[in-house]
């Protein structure tokens, strides 16, 4: 959630996935993450959730921390991504919401005005209280830590104390206070899983919501920012060599569901980076072109510009993708001069859709986005058409949103599924490859090239002293898929 959040949550069908491992010179993390689901979306309500989290977009060798993924990929079932995180001693678990568009840690505290009880997710929510933790510490306002939140905006001082206010676009909130306890984790020594390590850190402990974040249907403990400023947890863990500074997702597009999403690099031989664009709140790139089928759209350059109210965001959170009106049109346009007479157009509740008994992979045009240091996002048919019934009658819809009146390409997971996505903090760049995410993954967990590989697969470059550790990804039943999203709080949405 980019700096305003409300989220978009429901009841689901539930299942813990058993923690994969990761291997980093003979131990590494691993937290459980499932998912929700909501059955029954149109294609308008998808729009609406996202356009909510738009508004929020709030070395040592190192080990990694692995959350596997559950569910399905169907834009039509809108759900949150979460995990689950240990804090205090004695450890207590609470369900947090996985975003990559915030920075910081928060959970519910005692006392909480406006904390829902219960949650349509059913799982089992409850409050923190610093009071029941041995271990928990209160943060000044001359803190270090306190002072880098304060740079990034994401703390102020408040009667001496180092606190938040976070206020999100479609008038929700949440305030309160930092603290510092233990993150609870998991280690592998071998193929042994144990549970006995830890790390300080610094959260965010609410004690007042306001808004959709008091709705029990939407309900979680709290939220788990994977942004970039000193005081997220992956900068923590990060700085005090627990973990490297990047993270990377693999969100399967098959039907049976499932994924990777780890604290580390995924690595593979044919992944492409283009760097991120520096001094931005989010993980902004430089879109420089579009092409259908090869070919070039006349789109004029200044477009591709990054700045105050325009630019590229790649936000997992993100369930559809979103383009200004002046990259829409013609990608559009383009769109349909490739489709042959057969095809029928339609606009139920006003969406742009097809009719068709063919196969869309051998009617519809392969779409490239092309970033900064010639990394190309070839998409198939499938990444940018969502399949919709109405009346019984089954349609293919545009992914793509049209967005007036601001400049911000918006790529979420639509066009992210099915591909492995690494984003490179220690570098500032990211990378992708497209992947089947049910496959294991090569993870490398520094800076210096050493990896953990699968041994059946080639060895790309790197290390072979240690070790080597399969990180594979947890196929579950039922649930998922993406979450919200945030146009809001965004003065220009």
């Amino acid at each position: 959630m980019l700096p305003a959040a409300i989220w978009v949550v429901a009841a689901f069908l539930f299942a813990v996935a058993p923690a994969a491992t990761v291997g980093f010179g003979g131990e590494s993390l691993a937290l459980n993450l499932e998912r929700g689901r909501h059955h029954g979306m149109e294609l308008n309500q998808l729009k609406d959730m996202d356009r909510v989290r738009h508004g929020r977009f709030l070395q040592q060798s190192a080990g990694v921390v692995e959350f596997p993924v559950s569910g399905s990929y169907d834009p039509y079932t809108v759900g949150l991504y979460y995990t689950t995180v240990n804090l205090g001693n004695p450890p207590k678990e609470f369900y947090v919401q996985i975003d990559t568009g915030s920075d910081v840690l928060w959970v519910n505290c005692v006392p909480c005005s406006g904390c829902p009880r219960s949650s349509g997710l059913r799982v089992q929510l409850q409050l923190y209280d610093p009071s029941s933790s041995s271990t928990s510490g209160s943060i000044s306002c001359n803190d270090p830590r306190c002072l880098s939140g304060v740079q990034s905006t994401d703390a102020i001082c408040s009667q001496g104390q180092c606190s938040y206010v976070f206020q999100y676009g479609d008038g929700s909130g949440t305030s309160g206070y930092y603290v510092s306890d233990i993150l609870n984790f998991n280690t592998v020594v071998g193929n042994s899983l144990t549970s006995n390590s830890s790390a300080s850190v610094v959260f965010g402990c609410s004690t007042a919501e306001t808004g959709d974040l008091t709705k029990s249907d939407r309900a979680v403990d709290g939220i788990f920012g994977f942004g970039q400023a000193k005081l997220s947890v992956i900068s923590q863990l990060s700085s005090q060599g627990i973990t490297p500074r990047a993270f990377s997702h693999c969100l399967s597009g098959q039907s049976s569901g499932g994924g990777i999403l780890v604290i580390g690099e995924i690595v593979e031989p044919n992944i492409v980076f283009t760097p991120l664009v520096p001094a931005q709140p989010h993980y902004n790139v430089a879109l420089e072109g579009v092409s259908v089928n090869g070919q070039m759209l006349s789109i004029e350059s200044s477009m591709f510009a990054t700045s105050q109210n325009q630019g590229t965001i790649i936000d997992s959170g993100t369930t559809l993708a979103y383009l200004p009106q002046q990259i829409f049109d013609p990608l559009f346009s383009a769109i349909m001069g490739n489709l042959p007479g057969s095809v029928q157009t339609s606009s139920p509740n006003g969406n742009q859709c097809f009719l068709t008994t063919s196969s869309i992979s051998d009617i519809f045009p392969s779409i490239s986005f092309h970033f900064a240091a010639r990394a190309t996002m070839q998409l198939n048919p499938q990444d940018y058409l969502l399949q919709s019934t109405v009346n019984g009658v089954t349609f293919w819809c545009m992914g793509f949103q049209q967005v007036q009146g601001q400049g911000f390409t918006i790529l979420g997971d639509l066009v992210l599924k099915d591909k492995i996505v690494v984003y490179d903090l220690e570098r500032q760049q990211i990378g992708w490859v497209n992947y089947d995410c049910s496959s294991p993954v090569n993870v490398s967990t520094s800076t210096d090239g050493t990896q953990y590989v699968n041994p059946e697969r080639p060895v790309y470059s790197g290390s072979t002293s240690s070790e080597p550790y399969l990180v594979t990804p947890f196929l579950a039943l039922a649930l998922l898929l993406m979450q919200l999203s945030f146009f809001d709080s965004f003065p220009f949405l």
